[in-house]
Protein backbone atom coordinates (compact mmCIF):
# COMPACT_ATOMS: atom_id res chain seq x y z
CA UNK A 1 0.00 0.00 0.00
CA UNK A 2 1.68 2.64 -1.27
CA UNK A 3 0.83 6.27 0.19
CA UNK A 4 1.94 8.17 -2.70
CA UNK A 5 -0.60 9.99 -5.54
CA UNK A 6 0.68 10.60 -8.99
CA UNK A 7 -0.11 12.89 -11.10
CA UNK A 8 -2.37 12.47 -14.31
CA UNK A 9 0.07 11.79 -16.95
CA UNK A 10 0.55 14.94 -19.54
CA UNK A 11 -0.89 13.36 -22.94
CA UNK A 12 -4.00 12.28 -20.81
CA UNK A 13 -7.27 13.24 -23.40
CA UNK A 14 -8.92 15.94 -22.68
CA UNK A 15 -12.45 15.47 -20.43
CA UNK A 16 -15.06 14.50 -23.38
CA UNK A 17 -17.75 17.71 -24.19
CA UNK A 18 -20.90 17.66 -22.41
CA UNK A 19 -23.08 15.44 -24.73
CA UNK A 20 -26.70 16.74 -26.53
CA UNK A 21 -29.77 16.43 -23.82
CA UNK A 22 -31.22 14.25 -26.26
CA UNK A 23 -27.86 12.16 -27.87
CA UNK A 24 -28.87 9.10 -25.60
CA UNK A 25 -32.31 8.78 -27.56
CA UNK A 26 -30.07 8.14 -30.50
CA UNK A 27 -29.26 4.79 -28.84
CA UNK A 28 -31.64 2.05 -29.38
CA UNK A 29 -31.53 0.16 -26.37
CA UNK A 30 -31.57 3.17 -24.16
CA UNK A 31 -34.86 4.77 -26.56
CA UNK A 32 -36.66 1.61 -26.23
CA UNK A 33 -36.35 1.17 -22.24
CA UNK A 34 -37.10 4.55 -21.49
CA UNK A 35 -39.71 4.67 -23.91
CA UNK A 36 -41.15 1.49 -21.72
CA UNK A 37 -40.22 3.03 -18.44
CA UNK A 38 -42.43 6.19 -19.52
CA UNK A 39 -45.21 4.34 -20.26
CA UNK A 40 -44.45 1.85 -17.49
CA UNK A 41 -44.50 4.60 -15.29
CA UNK A 42 -47.56 6.31 -16.88
CA UNK A 43 -49.67 3.17 -16.16
CA UNK A 44 -48.88 3.31 -12.72
CA UNK A 45 -49.65 6.96 -12.20
CA UNK A 46 -53.22 5.55 -12.83
CA UNK A 47 -53.04 3.14 -10.76
CA UNK A 48 -52.30 5.32 -8.07
CA UNK A 49 -55.08 7.73 -9.07
CA UNK A 50 -57.99 4.99 -9.18
CA UNK A 51 -57.01 3.89 -5.53
CA UNK A 52 -56.59 7.55 -4.02
CA UNK A 53 -59.92 8.02 -5.28
CA UNK A 54 -61.39 4.30 -4.92
CA UNK A 55 -60.45 4.78 -0.31
CA UNK A 56 -62.54 8.08 -0.08
CA UNK A 57 -65.44 6.26 -1.72
CA UNK A 58 -64.67 3.52 0.90
CA UNK A 59 -64.53 5.77 3.79
CA UNK A 60 -64.40 9.61 4.91
CA UNK A 61 -61.52 9.22 7.07
CA UNK A 62 -58.42 11.30 6.36
CA UNK A 63 -56.50 8.54 8.61
CA UNK A 64 -57.98 5.96 5.80
CA UNK A 65 -56.85 8.41 2.60
CA UNK A 66 -53.73 9.01 4.18
CA UNK A 67 -52.91 5.49 4.37
CA UNK A 68 -52.78 4.89 1.11
CA UNK A 69 -50.17 7.40 0.05
CA UNK A 70 -48.23 5.82 2.86
CA UNK A 71 -48.44 1.90 1.85
CA UNK A 72 -47.27 3.22 -1.64
CA UNK A 73 -43.57 4.79 0.88
CA UNK A 74 -43.59 2.30 3.45
CA UNK A 75 -41.59 -0.58 1.40
CA UNK A 76 -39.19 1.75 -0.09
CA UNK A 77 -38.43 3.58 3.33
CA UNK A 78 -37.91 -0.39 4.43
CA UNK A 79 -36.49 -1.98 1.82
CA UNK A 80 -34.86 0.63 -0.70
CA UNK A 81 -31.51 -0.46 1.12
CA UNK A 82 -31.56 -3.96 0.46
CA UNK A 83 -32.95 -3.43 -3.13
CA UNK A 84 -29.62 -1.33 -3.58
CA UNK A 85 -27.73 -4.37 -2.39
CA UNK A 86 -29.48 -6.94 -5.05
CA UNK A 87 -29.12 -4.51 -7.71
CA UNK A 88 -25.71 -4.81 -7.17
CA UNK A 89 -25.37 -8.61 -6.90
CA UNK A 90 -27.82 -9.72 -8.95
CA UNK A 91 -28.24 -10.02 -12.59
CA UNK A 92 -30.19 -6.86 -13.37
CA UNK A 93 -32.42 -7.63 -16.46
CA UNK A 94 -33.41 -10.83 -14.53
CA UNK A 95 -34.17 -8.67 -11.14
CA UNK A 96 -36.00 -6.44 -13.11
CA UNK A 97 -38.45 -8.54 -15.34
CA UNK A 98 -39.38 -11.20 -12.10
CA UNK A 99 -40.71 -7.89 -10.15
CA UNK A 100 -42.27 -6.30 -13.10
CA UNK A 101 -44.12 -9.67 -13.92
CA UNK A 102 -45.04 -9.15 -9.85
CA UNK A 103 -46.24 -5.61 -9.96
CA UNK A 104 -48.59 -6.46 -13.20
CA UNK A 105 -49.93 -9.29 -10.40
CA UNK A 106 -50.60 -6.54 -7.89
CA UNK A 107 -52.55 -4.61 -10.50
CA UNK A 108 -54.33 -7.72 -11.88
CA UNK A 109 -55.52 -8.58 -8.34
CA UNK A 110 -56.67 -4.92 -8.11
CA UNK A 111 -58.62 -5.08 -11.23
CA UNK A 112 -60.45 -8.10 -10.34
CA UNK A 113 -61.40 -6.83 -6.53
CA UNK A 114 -62.85 -3.38 -7.85
CA UNK A 115 -64.98 -5.04 -10.98
CA UNK A 116 -66.30 -7.86 -8.54
CA UNK A 117 -67.18 -5.02 -6.12
CA UNK A 118 -65.52 -6.82 -3.44
CA UNK A 119 -62.60 -4.12 -2.81
CA UNK A 120 -62.05 -2.80 1.42
CA UNK A 121 -59.97 -0.59 2.86
CA UNK A 122 -57.48 -3.05 4.20
CA UNK A 123 -57.35 -4.73 0.44
CA UNK A 124 -56.61 -1.69 -0.62
CA UNK A 125 -53.90 -0.65 1.55
CA UNK A 126 -52.59 -4.13 1.85
CA UNK A 127 -52.48 -4.75 -2.56
CA UNK A 128 -50.48 -0.80 -2.56
CA UNK A 129 -47.99 -1.96 0.07
CA UNK A 130 -47.23 -4.87 -2.34
CA UNK A 131 -47.32 -2.63 -5.10
CA UNK A 132 -44.61 -0.11 -3.23
CA UNK A 133 -42.61 -3.04 -2.41
CA UNK A 134 -41.93 -3.52 -6.24
CA UNK A 135 -40.99 -0.28 -6.66
CA UNK A 136 -38.94 -0.40 -3.92
CA UNK A 137 -36.98 -3.16 -5.23
CA UNK A 138 -36.84 -2.05 -9.10
CA UNK A 139 -35.87 1.89 -8.13
CA UNK A 140 -32.33 1.12 -7.61
CA UNK A 141 -31.84 -1.20 -10.48
CA UNK A 142 -33.29 1.06 -12.88
CA UNK A 143 -31.08 3.97 -11.87
CA UNK A 144 -27.92 1.33 -11.70
CA UNK A 145 -28.26 0.23 -15.44
CA UNK A 146 -27.78 3.69 -17.19
CA UNK A 147 -23.97 3.27 -17.19
CA UNK A 148 -24.32 -0.06 -19.21
CA UNK A 149 -26.89 2.12 -21.69
CA UNK A 150 -25.11 5.07 -22.92
CA UNK A 151 -21.15 6.24 -22.87
CA UNK A 152 -20.37 8.36 -19.41
CA UNK A 153 -20.27 11.12 -21.87
CA UNK A 154 -23.90 10.95 -22.42
CA UNK A 155 -24.50 9.75 -18.77
CA UNK A 156 -26.07 13.15 -17.15
CA UNK A 157 -27.61 13.83 -20.40
CA UNK A 158 -29.44 10.73 -19.64
CA UNK A 159 -29.81 10.82 -15.82
CA UNK A 160 -31.93 14.55 -17.25
CA UNK A 161 -33.89 11.97 -19.37
CA UNK A 162 -35.07 9.49 -16.96
CA UNK A 163 -36.01 12.76 -14.64
CA UNK A 164 -37.72 14.40 -17.65
CA UNK A 165 -39.84 10.70 -18.40
CA UNK A 166 -40.86 10.42 -14.95
CA UNK A 167 -42.21 13.50 -15.65
CA UNK A 168 -44.05 13.36 -18.74
CA UNK A 169 -45.55 10.25 -17.13
CA UNK A 170 -46.21 12.47 -14.60
CA UNK A 171 -48.40 14.65 -16.13
CA UNK A 172 -50.03 12.09 -18.35
CA UNK A 173 -50.63 9.43 -16.05
CA UNK A 174 -52.90 11.24 -13.65
CA UNK A 175 -54.87 13.15 -16.22
CA UNK A 176 -55.48 9.95 -18.20
CA UNK A 177 -56.60 7.73 -15.31
CA UNK A 178 -58.83 10.44 -13.84
CA UNK A 179 -60.74 10.06 -17.71
CA UNK A 180 -60.66 6.70 -17.33
CA UNK A 181 -61.93 6.33 -13.90
CA UNK A 182 -64.60 9.00 -14.63
CA UNK A 183 -65.59 7.10 -17.71
CA UNK A 184 -65.19 3.00 -17.18
CA UNK A 185 -64.60 2.72 -13.36
CA UNK A 186 -61.38 1.62 -11.48
CA UNK A 187 -61.36 -1.67 -12.94
CA UNK A 188 -60.53 -0.20 -16.36
CA UNK A 189 -57.91 2.17 -15.25
CA UNK A 190 -56.21 -0.82 -13.17
CA UNK A 191 -56.21 -3.29 -16.41
CA UNK A 192 -53.95 -0.18 -18.18
CA UNK A 193 -51.78 0.00 -15.64
CA UNK A 194 -51.73 -4.43 -16.21
CA UNK A 195 -51.00 -3.26 -19.87
CA UNK A 196 -48.48 -1.31 -18.90
CA UNK A 197 -46.55 -3.96 -17.65
CA UNK A 198 -46.12 -6.29 -20.18
CA UNK A 199 -44.89 -3.33 -22.36
CA UNK A 200 -41.97 -3.01 -19.77
CA UNK A 201 -41.75 -6.71 -19.52
CA UNK A 202 -41.58 -7.05 -23.56
CA UNK A 203 -38.97 -4.30 -23.81
CA UNK A 204 -36.60 -5.91 -20.80
CA UNK A 205 -37.12 -9.23 -22.83
CA UNK A 206 -35.36 -7.76 -25.92
CA UNK A 207 -32.93 -6.33 -24.19
CA UNK A 208 -29.48 -8.87 -24.68
CA UNK A 209 -27.59 -7.42 -21.57
CA UNK A 210 -23.38 -8.46 -21.82
CA UNK A 211 -23.35 -11.06 -19.03
CA UNK A 212 -20.72 -9.24 -16.13
CA UNK A 213 -17.47 -10.44 -16.01
CA UNK A 214 -16.63 -12.96 -13.26
CA UNK A 215 -14.66 -11.39 -10.15
CA UNK A 216 -13.06 -12.78 -7.26
CA UNK A 217 -13.80 -9.91 -4.80
CA UNK A 218 -17.15 -10.30 -5.81
CA UNK A 219 -19.77 -9.10 -2.78
CA UNK A 220 -21.87 -11.49 -0.35
CA UNK A 221 -25.11 -9.53 0.39
CA UNK A 222 -24.14 -9.30 3.69
CA UNK A 223 -20.85 -8.08 3.09
CA UNK A 224 -22.22 -5.41 0.69
CA UNK A 225 -24.94 -4.36 3.04
CA UNK A 226 -22.53 -3.55 5.72
CA UNK A 227 -20.24 -2.07 3.34
CA UNK A 228 -23.22 0.30 2.21
CA UNK A 229 -24.05 1.29 5.92
CA UNK A 230 -20.29 1.90 7.18
CA UNK A 231 -20.01 3.91 3.99
CA UNK A 232 -23.72 6.13 5.09
CA UNK A 233 -22.96 6.24 8.53
CA UNK A 234 -19.49 7.98 7.76
CA UNK A 235 -20.14 10.17 4.96
CA UNK A 236 -20.96 13.45 6.75
CA UNK A 237 -21.41 15.53 3.11
CA UNK A 238 -24.24 12.70 2.68
CA UNK A 239 -25.36 13.27 6.49
CA UNK A 240 -26.35 16.88 5.07
CA UNK A 241 -27.96 15.90 2.29
CA UNK A 242 -30.31 13.35 4.24
CA UNK A 243 -30.75 15.46 6.42
CA UNK A 244 -32.02 18.95 4.15
CA UNK A 245 -34.18 16.00 2.23
CA UNK A 246 -36.18 14.86 5.45
CA UNK A 247 -37.00 18.17 6.94
CA UNK A 248 -38.58 19.04 3.13
CA UNK A 249 -40.23 15.85 1.92
CA UNK A 250 -41.49 15.41 5.77
CA UNK A 251 -43.35 19.23 5.38
CA UNK A 252 -43.94 18.57 1.77
CA UNK A 253 -45.69 15.92 1.70
CA UNK A 254 -49.11 16.91 3.37
CA UNK A 255 -49.70 18.23 0.09
CA UNK A 256 -49.76 14.36 -1.30
CA UNK A 257 -51.47 12.72 1.18
CA UNK A 258 -54.34 15.23 2.17
CA UNK A 259 -54.82 15.94 -2.10
CA UNK A 260 -57.69 13.67 -2.70
CA UNK A 261 -59.88 15.16 0.17
CA UNK A 262 -58.58 18.95 -0.62
CA UNK A 263 -60.55 17.79 -4.39
CA UNK A 264 -63.39 16.59 -3.16
CA UNK A 265 -64.19 18.03 0.32
CA UNK A 266 -62.78 21.61 -0.61
CA UNK A 267 -62.50 22.06 -3.74
CA UNK A 268 -65.77 20.40 -4.53
CA UNK A 269 -64.47 18.06 -7.94
CA UNK A 270 -64.63 14.68 -9.09
CA UNK A 271 -62.76 11.77 -10.50
CA UNK A 272 -61.89 13.69 -13.44
CA UNK A 273 -60.62 16.94 -11.63
CA UNK A 274 -57.99 15.06 -9.41
CA UNK A 275 -56.32 13.61 -12.64
CA UNK A 276 -56.81 16.94 -13.72
CA UNK A 277 -54.92 18.61 -9.90
CA UNK A 278 -52.71 15.78 -10.23
CA UNK A 279 -51.58 16.19 -14.20
CA UNK A 280 -50.65 19.89 -13.64
CA UNK A 281 -48.21 19.14 -10.22
CA UNK A 282 -46.98 16.56 -13.61
CA UNK A 283 -47.19 19.51 -15.90
CA UNK A 284 -45.23 22.10 -13.71
CA UNK A 285 -42.67 19.31 -13.45
CA UNK A 286 -41.64 19.28 -16.90
CA UNK A 287 -41.90 23.45 -16.82
CA UNK A 288 -39.47 23.67 -14.05
CA UNK A 289 -37.18 21.24 -15.34
CA UNK A 290 -36.88 23.47 -18.61
CA UNK A 291 -36.25 26.26 -15.99
CA UNK A 292 -33.98 24.71 -13.99
CA UNK A 293 -31.11 25.16 -16.32
CA UNK A 294 -31.65 29.25 -15.81
CA UNK A 295 -32.05 28.89 -12.23
CA UNK A 296 -28.80 27.28 -11.55
CA UNK A 297 -27.28 30.46 -13.25
CA UNK A 298 -28.39 32.89 -10.69
CA UNK A 299 -28.68 30.31 -7.65
CA UNK A 300 -26.10 27.79 -5.73
CA UNK A 301 -28.29 24.59 -4.77
CA UNK A 302 -28.93 26.02 -1.37
CA UNK A 303 -30.74 29.05 -2.85
CA UNK A 304 -32.73 26.38 -5.38
CA UNK A 305 -33.81 23.77 -2.33
CA UNK A 306 -34.94 27.75 -0.21
CA UNK A 307 -37.06 28.77 -3.18
CA UNK A 308 -38.12 25.55 -4.20
CA UNK A 309 -39.12 25.30 -0.07
CA UNK A 310 -40.94 28.70 0.02
CA UNK A 311 -42.98 28.14 -3.18
CA UNK A 312 -44.40 24.81 -2.02
CA UNK A 313 -45.11 26.17 1.43
CA UNK A 314 -46.77 29.00 -0.23
CA UNK A 315 -48.86 26.71 -2.42
CA UNK A 316 -49.83 24.22 0.72
CA UNK A 317 -51.11 27.11 2.21
CA UNK A 318 -52.80 29.04 -0.12
CA UNK A 319 -54.84 25.14 -1.07
CA UNK A 320 -56.41 25.65 2.71
CA UNK A 321 -58.06 28.63 1.16
CA UNK A 322 -60.47 26.83 -0.46
CA UNK A 323 -59.47 28.90 -3.76
CA UNK A 324 -61.44 28.67 -6.86
CA UNK A 325 -61.43 25.03 -9.13
CA UNK A 326 -59.22 27.03 -12.01
CA UNK A 327 -56.88 28.62 -9.63
CA UNK A 328 -56.31 25.43 -7.48
CA UNK A 329 -53.98 24.38 -11.40
CA UNK A 330 -51.90 27.08 -11.45
CA UNK A 331 -51.35 26.57 -7.93
CA UNK A 332 -50.12 23.35 -8.53
CA UNK A 333 -48.31 24.02 -11.70
CA UNK A 334 -46.03 26.46 -9.14
CA UNK A 335 -45.68 23.56 -6.78
CA UNK A 336 -45.03 20.89 -9.15
CA UNK A 337 -41.92 22.93 -10.45
CA UNK A 338 -40.99 23.90 -6.93
CA UNK A 339 -40.88 20.28 -6.33
CA UNK A 340 -39.14 18.57 -9.35
CA UNK A 341 -36.55 21.88 -8.39
CA UNK A 342 -35.65 19.90 -4.83
CA UNK A 343 -35.97 16.43 -5.84
CA UNK A 344 -33.40 17.14 -8.70
CA UNK A 345 -31.24 19.39 -6.46
CA UNK A 346 -31.08 16.91 -3.76
CA UNK A 347 -30.83 14.18 -5.94
CA UNK A 348 -28.06 15.63 -8.47
CA UNK A 349 -25.94 16.82 -4.80
CA UNK A 350 -26.47 12.84 -3.76
CA UNK A 351 -25.03 11.90 -6.82
CA UNK A 352 -22.23 14.31 -6.94
CA UNK A 353 -20.90 13.18 -3.82
CA UNK A 354 -20.77 9.11 -3.93
CA UNK A 355 -18.05 7.34 -6.04
CA UNK A 356 -19.29 4.61 -8.41
CA UNK A 357 -18.66 1.65 -5.78
CA UNK A 358 -21.41 2.12 -3.66
CA UNK A 359 -23.55 4.50 -5.71
CA UNK A 360 -26.39 1.83 -5.65
CA UNK A 361 -26.60 1.49 -1.54
CA UNK A 362 -26.08 5.08 -0.79
CA UNK A 363 -28.48 6.61 -3.25
CA UNK A 364 -30.95 3.22 -1.16
CA UNK A 365 -30.11 5.43 2.05
CA UNK A 366 -31.13 8.29 0.06
CA UNK A 367 -34.40 7.09 -1.49
CA UNK A 368 -34.53 5.65 2.47
CA UNK A 369 -34.88 8.97 3.89
CA UNK A 370 -36.88 10.34 1.22
CA UNK A 371 -39.81 7.48 1.11
CA UNK A 372 -39.53 7.35 4.98
CA UNK A 373 -40.00 11.04 5.06
CA UNK A 374 -43.23 10.80 2.91
CA UNK A 375 -44.30 7.74 4.55
CA UNK A 376 -44.53 9.66 7.93
CA UNK A 377 -45.42 12.81 7.15
CA UNK A 378 -48.61 11.23 5.18
CA UNK A 379 -49.29 9.42 8.14
CA UNK A 380 -48.77 12.62 10.32
CA UNK A 381 -50.62 15.18 8.01
CA UNK A 382 -53.88 12.35 7.78
CA UNK A 383 -53.90 12.21 11.59
CA UNK A 384 -53.24 15.75 12.49
CA UNK A 385 -56.35 16.42 9.30
CA UNK A 386 -58.58 14.16 11.27
CA UNK A 387 -57.70 16.35 14.74
CA UNK A 388 -57.95 20.18 14.07
CA UNK A 389 -59.80 19.71 9.87
CA UNK A 390 -58.24 19.62 6.66
CA UNK A 391 -57.50 23.52 6.44
CA UNK A 392 -55.42 24.00 9.68
CA UNK A 393 -53.55 21.35 8.24
CA UNK A 394 -52.71 22.64 5.48
CA UNK A 395 -51.76 25.49 6.88
CA UNK A 396 -49.10 24.11 9.29
CA UNK A 397 -47.74 21.88 6.89
CA UNK A 398 -47.24 25.21 4.68
CA UNK A 399 -45.76 27.51 7.91
CA UNK A 400 -43.58 24.62 9.09
CA UNK A 401 -42.30 23.88 5.51
CA UNK A 402 -41.14 27.73 5.17
CA UNK A 403 -39.77 27.63 8.62
CA UNK A 404 -37.57 24.37 8.13
CA UNK A 405 -36.31 26.05 4.54
CA UNK A 406 -35.47 29.13 6.53
CA UNK A 407 -33.55 27.37 9.49
CA UNK A 408 -31.87 24.72 7.19
CA UNK A 409 -30.50 27.08 4.12
CA UNK A 410 -27.45 28.02 7.02
CA UNK A 411 -26.47 23.91 7.04
CA UNK A 412 -24.93 24.30 3.53
CA UNK A 413 -25.08 21.60 1.10
CA UNK A 414 -21.63 19.56 -0.14
CA UNK A 415 -20.16 21.11 -3.58
CA UNK A 416 -19.41 18.22 -5.09
CA UNK A 417 -16.61 18.67 -6.54
CA UNK A 418 -14.06 16.50 -5.72
CA UNK A 419 -12.92 13.39 -8.01
CA UNK A 420 -14.21 10.39 -6.88
CA UNK A 421 -12.50 8.22 -9.46
CA UNK A 422 -10.10 5.19 -8.32
CA UNK A 423 -6.29 6.79 -7.98
CA UNK A 424 -5.22 3.03 -7.47
CA UNK A 425 -2.56 4.46 -6.44
CA UNK A 426 -1.97 1.73 -3.60
CA UNK A 427 0.12 -1.75 -4.83
CA UNK A 428 -0.65 -5.54 -4.14
CA UNK A 429 0.50 -6.00 -0.17
CA UNK A 430 3.33 -8.24 0.24
CA UNK A 431 2.63 -11.53 1.26
CA UNK A 432 4.68 -14.50 2.64
CA UNK A 433 2.30 -16.66 1.07
CA UNK A 434 -1.36 -16.94 0.25
CA UNK A 435 -4.15 -15.26 2.00
CA UNK A 436 -7.85 -16.69 2.13
CA UNK A 437 -9.82 -14.28 1.14
CA UNK A 438 -12.10 -14.68 4.42
CA UNK A 439 -9.60 -14.17 6.91
CA UNK A 440 -9.92 -11.61 9.15
CA UNK A 441 -10.27 -9.59 11.04
CA UNK A 442 -7.29 -7.37 9.66
CA UNK A 443 -4.93 -4.54 11.10
CA UNK A 444 -3.15 -2.16 8.82
CA UNK A 445 -0.33 -0.77 10.85
CA UNK A 446 1.13 2.62 8.98
CA UNK A 447 4.18 4.39 10.70
CA UNK A 448 5.01 8.02 9.96
CA UNK A 449 7.94 10.08 11.62
CA UNK A 450 6.56 13.48 12.15
CA UNK A 451 8.43 16.34 14.05
CA UNK A 452 6.72 18.22 17.20
CA UNK A 453 6.18 20.98 15.93
CA UNK A 454 4.65 19.54 12.85
CA UNK A 455 2.37 17.19 14.80
CA UNK A 456 -0.82 19.55 14.94
CA UNK A 457 -0.96 19.94 10.71
CA UNK A 458 0.03 15.83 10.54
CA UNK A 459 -3.11 15.32 13.05
CA UNK A 460 -5.00 17.76 11.09
CA UNK A 461 -4.82 16.12 7.63
CA UNK A 462 -5.04 12.51 9.05
CA UNK A 463 -8.14 12.78 10.62
CA UNK A 464 -9.98 14.27 7.56
CA UNK A 465 -7.96 11.04 5.74
CA UNK A 466 -9.45 8.30 8.75
CA UNK A 467 -13.26 9.73 7.04
CA UNK A 468 -11.69 8.32 4.10
CA UNK A 469 -10.65 5.06 5.79
CA UNK A 470 -13.83 4.37 7.06
CA UNK A 471 -15.83 5.01 4.11
CA UNK A 472 -14.12 2.38 2.20
CA UNK A 473 -14.22 -0.04 4.15
CA UNK A 474 -12.28 0.55 7.99
CA UNK A 475 -14.84 -0.29 11.00
CA UNK A 476 -12.12 0.82 13.19
CA UNK A 477 -9.33 3.48 13.19
CA UNK A 478 -7.08 5.36 15.56
CA UNK A 479 -3.71 7.43 15.94
CA UNK A 480 -0.75 6.21 18.54
CA UNK A 481 3.02 7.35 19.35
CA UNK A 482 5.53 5.09 20.16
CA UNK A 483 6.08 5.69 23.99
CA UNK A 484 10.07 5.37 23.80
CA UNK A 485 10.26 6.87 20.35
CA UNK A 486 7.21 9.71 20.33
CA UNK A 487 8.62 11.17 16.80
CA UNK A 488 7.18 7.55 15.94
CA UNK A 489 3.18 8.07 15.06
CA UNK A 490 1.65 4.65 13.98
CA UNK A 491 -2.00 4.91 11.79
CA UNK A 492 -3.97 1.80 12.34
CA UNK A 493 -7.67 0.52 11.14
CA UNK A 494 -9.58 -2.93 11.35
CA UNK A 495 -11.00 -4.48 8.31
CA UNK A 496 -13.20 -7.35 8.22
CA UNK A 497 -11.65 -9.21 5.96
CA UNK A 498 -8.59 -9.86 3.66
CA UNK A 499 -11.35 -9.72 0.62
CA UNK A 500 -12.62 -6.25 2.21
CA UNK A 501 -8.86 -4.85 2.40
CA UNK A 502 -8.10 -5.68 -1.15
CA UNK A 503 -11.56 -4.24 -2.29
CA UNK A 504 -10.52 -1.18 -0.15
CA UNK A 505 -7.40 -0.91 -2.36
CA UNK A 506 -9.86 -0.86 -5.76
CA UNK A 507 -11.56 2.03 -3.74
CA UNK A 508 -9.41 4.87 -2.63
CA UNK A 509 -10.78 8.32 -4.88
CA UNK A 510 -8.25 10.64 -6.23
CA UNK A 511 -9.48 12.82 -3.51
CA UNK A 512 -8.85 10.62 -0.60
CA UNK A 513 -5.27 10.03 -2.35
CA UNK A 514 -4.49 14.05 -2.36
CA UNK A 515 -5.86 14.49 1.81
CA UNK A 516 -2.53 11.44 1.77
CA UNK A 517 -0.51 13.57 0.17
CA UNK A 518 -1.04 16.15 2.03
CA UNK A 519 -0.13 13.86 5.62
CA UNK A 520 2.85 13.00 4.13
CA UNK A 521 4.10 16.12 3.41
CA UNK A 522 5.21 15.94 7.41
CA UNK A 523 6.22 12.88 7.14
CA UNK A 524 10.01 13.15 7.23
CA UNK A 525 11.83 9.73 7.51
CA UNK A 526 14.09 8.10 4.97
CA UNK A 527 11.71 6.52 2.00
CA UNK A 528 8.06 6.29 2.45
CA UNK A 529 6.38 5.08 5.76
CA UNK A 530 6.39 1.74 6.95
CA UNK A 531 2.93 -0.09 5.97
CA UNK A 532 2.27 -3.46 7.97
CA UNK A 533 -0.67 -6.21 7.37
CA UNK A 534 -1.60 -8.13 10.88
CA UNK A 535 -4.49 -10.91 9.93
CA UNK A 536 -6.59 -12.24 12.75
CA UNK A 537 -5.34 -16.48 13.64
CA UNK A 538 -8.29 -17.83 13.77
CA UNK A 539 -7.31 -20.55 15.93
CA UNK A 540 -5.71 -19.59 19.73
CA UNK A 541 -4.64 -22.03 22.40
Amino acid sequence: MSHTHSPSPAGAPAPAAPAGAFAPLRRTTFAVLWAATVLGNTGSFMRDVASAWLVTDLSASPAAVAMVQAAAMLPVFLLAIPAGVLSDILDRRRFLIVIQAGLALVSLSLLLLSSAGAMTVASLVALTFLGGVGAALVAPTWQSIVPELVPRAEMKSAVALNSLGVNIARAIGPAAGGVLLAAFGAAVTYGADVASYLLVIAALWWWRRAPGAEDALSESFAGAFRAGLRYARSSRELHVVLLRAACFFAFASAVWALLPLVARELLKGDAAYYGLLLGSVGAGAILGALLMPRLRGRLDADGMVLVAALVTAAATASLALAPPRWAAVPILLAMGGAWIIALTTLNATAQSILPNWVRGRALAVYLTVFNGAMAAGSITWGIVAQQIGLSAALVTAGAGLALAGLALHRIRLPQGEADLTPSLHWPEPLLAQDVAQDRGPVLILVEYRVAQEDRPAFLDALCRLSAARRRDGAYGWGVTEDAADPGLLVEWFLVESWAEHLRQHRRVSHADADVQAEALKWHRGEGPPRVRHCIGLSALP
